[in-house]
Order: C-alpha cells, then structure tokens, then sequence
C-alpha cells in the first residue's frame, strides 16, 4: 500500500502536455524562400545570445565559486582578488541581462535597474574611505592622545599618551598627519595608478609583488611635496630647533594607521630614518611614506587582511636620543599567557640591535609581587652596537671589550623600568610592548609602547619521547621565539632575491633574525635563524603567523642543507632529521588568519550582495525581476527565461523545423529537443525526433549514460522518509507533481553537434548541465549543477554531498553550498568528455528520490557501492577510471 502510495504522488502527470505549451499544430505554415531565410537569420541571431548568455552565467557562476571559496578557506587575499572578481562578476551579470534582452527586447529591461542598484551597494562598500578628524598636516607631541589615532597613527598616539597623560620621559617631536599623506599622494596623482598596479599585478607571485612594491616606493620617492605641507613641517621642526639647539637631529618613523594595534604589530615592516639632518628631512619623510609599500609590509597587510586604502602613512619626528643603551621591555610574557613575568631586553646603544633582530643582548627576569624582584638573568656576547654619527646616521660598531661580556644596564635600573612597564600595562589595561633607551647622562626616555601579542595558550611541557629519536637529533639550543611545530624541507635564505624562491611549506633558515624575511612568513612552517631574540620584530610577527622560531643556534646555516627535511620542535629547542610523526601530532590546528581582518569583513559584506540565492522556484509570482536581490538571483532568473525564450520562438515564429521535437527512443518519450543549428542529421518534419538521427556529440554520450543501467525505481521507504516527503509535498506547491505546472514540464535538451544544454526535472530535483565537447580540447568543458528534492533539508543536504563525493572521484570540481551542487571540468579530449556525460546522464536518472534515504548509512553504502560498480562495468567505454566497490 505504501509502495503503490509513493508511486502515485511521484508518477501523476510528471511532465504534462508539453506540446500544448509550445503551441504547435498538426500542420504546418510553409514561408517563401526569402522568408524562410530571414527566419533562419534569426534563429541564429537568437543561437549566438543565447551561447553568449550561456557562457556569461558560466563564468558568474565560477566567480561566485571563488567568492565563497575564499570566504571558507585558509588562503589569504586582498582588495585587488575583491577588486578583480567583484569587477569580473559584475560584467558577467550585466552580459546576462544584455543577452537575455537581445533574446527578447523591451521584456526585461528592469533587470537593468536591479542590476544597478545591488552594484551601488556593493560599490559603496568598496569605495567606502574613513573620514579624515583633523585636516591639520602637523600636531605637535603636545597636542596628540589616544584619541588623536586616526590622525597621527597608533604609534604616535601612544607616545603622546606616555608623555601627556601618564607623564613619563619621551622625546620632543611631532606627527606628520594622515591629512598631509592624502595630500601629498593627490599632488602627486599617486592613488590611482597604485590601485591600478595592484588590480593588474598577482599578489601571491612573489616577483610580481617584488616588482610593484619597488615600482611604487619609486614613485612616491620621486613625488614632490606640496608647499603647504612642506611650509607646516619646516615649522614645527623650527620649533623644535629654538628649544634643542642648531644641531637638532630627528628619528623619523612610521606611525602608520593599523601600526601598533591589539591583533597586529606591523612590527618592523615599515622604515625608520635615524639621526636625520634639516638636510635630509623631507626625503627621508618620503623614504618612510614609500616603505608602505615595502616588499615585507605588503605581504604582511595582504595576509592580515588589510585594506591598502585604509592604510595612511603617519610619519612621527622626534628628536633623536643618542642611547648609551637601549632596549625592549614585554611586560609579561609573550610566548605565555598566564606568565606575568617582565622581561627587559637590553643591548649597549640604539635598540636597533635588538628590535631589528641583528645581535645578542641581555635577558632580566623579574617578578611581580610586593616588591620587585630580579628572578633571571641571561647576560649574552654582545659583539656589536649601533652608535649614532656626529653628522647624520647611525654605524654599526664593534663593543669594547668591556661591554662585550658586561650587563648593558645595572640591576637598579632593570626594577626602575619594571616599575615603569607595570604603571604603562595598569593605565592601558593589557600587556605592553616598550622601547626604550637611555642617554649618554643616564636620562630614560620611552620610545614606544603596543599591546603584547601573546600566544593563548601555555608552552605544553616536554611529553615523553621515543628514545630513538635522540638519534635523529641535528641540533639543539638558542631559544623560543615563537612556540609549535613543524615540518618541512630547508631553505636557505642569504640575500633579498633568495625570497623570490622560497617554496610553499619550506623551513625558513638565515643568519640574522631581519624583519625583512617577514614578506614569507605566510609562505614558511617554520623560522631557524642563527642571531636574534624573543624581542625582535621578526619574532613578533612569527607569534602573530603561528609560525614556530627558534632564533640564536649558532652555526645552523652550515648544518642544515637545503633541500632537506627537518621537523622544527620550538618548544624544546630542538631540530631533527626527517618527518617525525609523534612531534607533528601536538600541533594545534590554526584559526583562519583573515578571520576578522578589514579585508575579510568587507569581503562578506559584499557577498550579500553577490553570492545569496533567493529566487528558486520559476513557477512563483515571485519569480520576476523585482525580486532579485543578489547577482545570483540575475543569473538564476536570466538562465530560466532564456532558455524558455528559446524554446518560444519555434511557437511564436512558426518555424516547425526548429521547433522542439518529442524524443522517440523505442516509444515517445517525455524528452524535449531543440535543435540549435546542427544537431540533427536530417531535417525533421513531424513532431517526433529518433535518437538514431540526433548528431549531436554530448547528447549522444549523455544518452547513454541514462539508457545504460535500467533504473530500479524508488529506494524502499521508510517511515520517517515518506513522512518527510508527504510533509514537504503539501507545504510546497512547487513539488506537486499532480497539477499542471511549467516548473514540473521542463526537461528538454537544447543542442547544435558540439554543444548540449540540459534542464530535467526526475521527481522532486532539478538539475542542469552545458557541454561543449569537440575535436578542440582546450574549449571543451562540463557543467553540472543539482538542486533539490522532496525530502527535509538534512536529506537533501545529504544527497548532493552523496552526489559530489562520487563525481569527485571521477576528476570532477565540487562546489556545494546547503542543498545545491555544481560540478565542473574541462580540458580534455573528446573521449574522456564523452565518459564524464556518461557518468552525468547515469547519476541524473539513478539519484531520484535517494533523499529519502540518505540519513540511514547502510543504504548510502549500499547505493553507493552500487553505483560504482554501475558506472565502472556498464557506463564507462574509454576512460581508464577507479575501480570503487566502497
């Protein structure tokens, strides 16, 4: 009784009179020969718009894909991939709406309107500029706060902080705004061209970005400074000279907006001028403007997920302090969370040594508590020192060989700026980062301050180890400067050019800890340096990555080969030979490092606009375009009516020899036909088309893939499937199968001899499929796309996964978003094409009303095995496919 049931709701009337719908007679209208030739004109007018159409909803579709892609995935991108494919997708859908309006003029033209209104929206969110607080080009220290950010940089805003709130020792200086930025690039018309650069060039090419980044920090260094602006900062630095003296010489830093921020250090990405002379004051401000665009700095704003727009380039000037020592002070500690220990870090001169990651220096410990307390020491060789010049410059200098082995600074001072890092960390509320140094009379000046970026969770202790593993052991030592570990093969990195073939995975391995190898962090698993420290912006920027470093092995350039694999053990210091598994497997998954980003946020918003589908059921009064909401929703629309417009103008131009042909295939079969050009052998007069006389390559091959393995209908039922299926049958009208209903006729092929487009209804599903397969193999392709069902969602969700795991391995794409799936390939010669429609027409027939069983896994396996077997011993001909009994 249940079985007779299920057949009844599923074979009442399925398809109805499609004859009736196109109009056609018994007999037909004979034109003239001119007349008849013009209609022929026509229909081929029509042929090419509606290929056209065809191919502008393809390549839509696909962008779409890669939207959604990059929305779930782990690869970063930027505003030039949203620039690019917003642009690319938004021609494909206006295309759509020409074509279709050629296909039928004056019908649907207010998809024009829809078409511009979502584009202003999602234009509006790409343009979209932050407003600009305070037009001045200067403000003096005096006048910045925290507040004053979006003006003058985090960076700058800080400094400001320490000096006018919580009243601690900072140099004398003043920032050169984000107004006097956007006005120096207007003078100098840069802005455009930069985005042009960016929307042309591949960002994920390491010598593509290497020749943008040089290309576009020549330009800014090449632009002129404006009047105005030049007037206000010779100003301010005029002021600065009457207070410090003729021979006042400045640092000049990056305080870029985004710089110094609570998820992101940009730590040591952009360019510092030290010891700059009245001389050279302007040049190095566009020295520091330009390293925006640093090789390093684009990198990392691209895989942070920053929009370059956002980005303005604050400079601050402040007066240079000749450092007798200098250093980094983390007010608890980085690589531990739960750690509240100060660590101070300190060399002999500027803190350069130390923050560029160039040299050794010393490492205090101290303990919070009633009183502080020294808990550590690790007082290192420190070799070198950067010393600032009498006239303009820094050196790099040996150290005497008392400082060599001394501690930089005395223990009284350690505590003094311990004291100070907890005063910093309680105003701000969260660990700080401070640089700080200290003049040739003793004087402690703060150079800086930005929240520590600590790793979540604690170093986990050393767990027990095979012991042979002692055995593979390369080399240990030096220390953590960014906890995990990793595998990969070496890569040895000497010079800037050795980035450009720095390999996807690789161990990164140099001698000296330099920010600049920052630009293949995202591109590394690990980092081996010879030289560097904890405190170093290189070791910062690892933490930020999730990247595991160990910096200070002596001798490791000359121990590892490159080209060999090692796994990098952070936590214990330890390199070893080979892939070991039992290390790899503590590693901890990553969180999606766009997650969040500015980028990442404007990508999803636009989305909205792009990727959602509303409109599916063509039969609903909804169905119009008043109602598209997105560009899917277009493409979904334009695709539905274009292919009715086509089957129309048989009806509405009398044109019998063009006209949809009932497939007969033993008896008339409830097949449609449309013969585009030349898809038929012969001229076809009556209303019935033979499959012996379809010329058409993919319909042929598709055929037989449905003809080839008999179908045994429905899967038995069980109760809460059936009940599923009533359920959904009488809440949605669409799925009636019992009343007369376009949404329920349309299963028709369109064809010429290389082309096959496809639209069946089987049951509850609908699915299409566009072919193109000839003797040309770099044009042929397969799209596929299912949807649907008469089941809950958790079923229908299930059969397209079901559907897609079995295409996948056949050497199908897969994208499946909830109850839809498409499915793609191309590039392969005829035969091989021929087998993919084999498999597409068997699937097509032989996944009806699987949706009801899809949540009972003996069934699945069942089916799946089946169908297997099916396609590998009764479908294919010519492939050599998997042989799959799961």
């Amino acid at each position: 009784m249940v079985r007779r049931l299920f057949f009844y709701i599923y074979g009442v009337n399925m398809i109805g009179n499609i004859l009736r719908y196109l109009g056609f007679k018994k007999t037909f209208i004979h034109h003239d020969d001119e007349e008849a030739e013009q209609i022929r004109i026509d229909f081929k007018d029509r042929y090419h718009n509606f290929k056209l159409l065809l191919n502008a909803n393809n390549k839509a579709l696909e962008i779409m894909g890669d939207i959604e892609q990059a929305l779930q995935g782990d690869e970063p991108f930027g505003m030039a991939f949203i620039r690019s494919n917003v642009t690319a997708v938004s021609v494909n859908v206006f295309k759509l709406i020409k074509y279709l309006c050629e296909l039928s003029p004056d019908k649907y033209e207010e998809l024009f309107d829809r078409f511009e209104s979502i584009q202003n929206e999602i234009s509006g969110l790409i343009e979209h500029k932050k407003t600009i607080s305070d037009p001045s080009f200067v403000l003096p220290l005096e006048q910045i706060y925290k507040e004053s950010a979006d003006s003058t940089g985090s960076k700058m805003a800080n400094l400001g902080e320490l000096k006018n709130r919580i009243g601690l020792e900072v140099p004398a200086g003043f920032a050169v705004t984000s107004s006097a930025y956007y006005r120096f690039l207007s003078h100098n018309d840069i802005q455009a061209e930069i985005n042009r650069r960016f929307i042309a060039a591949d960002l994920f090419n390491m010598e593509d970005l290497y020749k943008l980044s040089s290309e576009i920090q020549l330009m800014i260094i090449r632009g002129e400074i404006p009047d105005d602006l030049k007037h206000d900062m010779m100003n301010l630095w005029k002021i600065m000279e009457r207070e410090k003296g003729k021979n006042l010489k400045v640092a000049m830093r990056s305080s870029a907006l985004g710089e110094d921020g609570i998820k992101s250090s940009f730590a040591g990405q952009y360019r510092s001028e030290l010891n700059v002379s009245p001389d050279h004051f302007f040049h190095s401000y566009k020295e520091v403007v330009a390293s925006k665009y640093s090789l390093q700095a684009m990198s990392y704003r691209l895989n942070r997920g920053f929009r370059d727009e956002d980005i303005a380039m604050c400079v601050g000037c402040i007066e240079m302090i000749d450092a007798a020592a200098g250093g980094v002070i983390y007010s608890r500690n980085p690589l531990n969370h739960t750690d509240d220990t100060i660590f101070i870090n300190s060399s002999w001169g500027l803190p350069k040594v130390i923050v560029d990651g160039g040299g050794n220096c010393d490492t205090i410990k101290i303990s919070r508590g009633e009183s502080l307390k020294i808990t550590g020491r690790d007082i290192k060789i420190k070799e070198t020192k950067y010393i600032c010049l009498n006239e303009e410059g820094i050196s790099k200098i040996d150290t005497s060989e008392t400082e060599r082995n001394s501690q930089s600074i005395s223990d009284e001072t350690a505590l003094m700026l311990a004291g100070k890092a907890i005063k910093i960390e309680e105003y701000y509320g969260v660990p700080q980062d401070i640089e700080w140094a200290i003049d040739t009379n003793g004087k402690v000046y703060f150079l800086q301050c930005r929240p520590v970026i600590q790793i979540e969770n604690e170093i986990p202790e050393s767990c027990e180890l095979s012991p042979e593993l002692g055995e593979k052991i390369i080399e240990q030592g030096g220390i953590t400067a960014s906890p995990g570990t990793a595998c990969g093969v070496v890569h040895i990195v000497s010079k800037g050019l050795d980035v450009l073939e720095f390999p996807e995975g690789a161990v990164l391995v140099t001698q000296q800890a330099l920010p600049r190898w920052a630009s293949i962090l995202n591109r590394a698993s690990a980092v081996i340096t010879e030289q560097g420290n904890f405190a170093g912006h290189l070791a910062s920027v690892a933490r930020e990555f999730r990247i595991p470093a160990i910096f200070g092995i002596a001798g490791i350039t000359e121990k590892l080969k490159s080209g060999e694999t090692v796994t990098v053990d952070a936590i214990s210091h330890t390199v070893y030979c080979g892939r070991i598994e039992e290390l790899l497997a503590r590693k901890k998954t990553s969180r999606h490092i766009m997650d969040g980003s500015p980028v990442f946020e404007t990508l999803q918003k636009i989305s909205r606009h792009i990727i959602p589908l509303n409109l599916v059921d063509p039969d609903s009064t909804e169905f119009k375009p008043s109602s598209c909401l997105t560009y899917h929703d277009i493409t979904r629309f334009a695709h539905e009516k274009s292919v009715i417009e086509m089957f129309d103008f048989g009806r509405k131009r009398k044109f019998p020899e063009r006209s949809s042909k009932q497939l007969h295939y033993k008896v008339p079969m409830q097949w449609w036909i449309l013969n585009l050009d030349d898809g038929f052998k012969e001229e076809v007069r009556s209303k019935y088309v033979k499959i012996e006389n379809i010329a058409s390559v993919p319909m042929l091959a598709l055929w037989e893939g449905i003809i080839a393995v008999v179908w045994d209908g429905p899967p038995p039922i069980d109760g809460k499937g059936l009940a599923s299926i009533m359920f959904q049958a009488t809440t949605n009208t669409a799925l009636n199968v019992g009343t007369k209903s376009k949404y329920s006729e349309r299963n028709y092929f369109m064809i010429s001899k290389n082309f096959c487009s496809l639209s069946t209804r089987l049951g509850f599903h609908f699915s299409t499929l566009e072919a193109l397969v000839g003797e040309r193999r770099i044009e042929n392709y397969i799209s596929f796309r299912f949807k649907g069902g008469a089941a809950d969602f958790e079923r229908r969700v299930l059969r397209v996964k079901f559907i897609g795991e079995i295409l996948e391995e056949y050497g199908f794409r897969i994208e499946s978003r909830e109850d839809s799936m498409s499915a793609r390939i191309e590039g392969f010669d005829q035969e091989v094409m021929k087998d993919k429609l084999r498999i597409l027409g068997y699937l097509n027939i032989h996944t009806r009303q699987l949706d009801m069983i899809m949540t009972i896994p003996a069934r699945v396996n069942y089916y799946k095995k089946k169908m297997f077997k099916d396609i590998n011993e009764k479908v294919l001909k010519n492939a050599d496919m998997p042989d799959r009994e799961q």
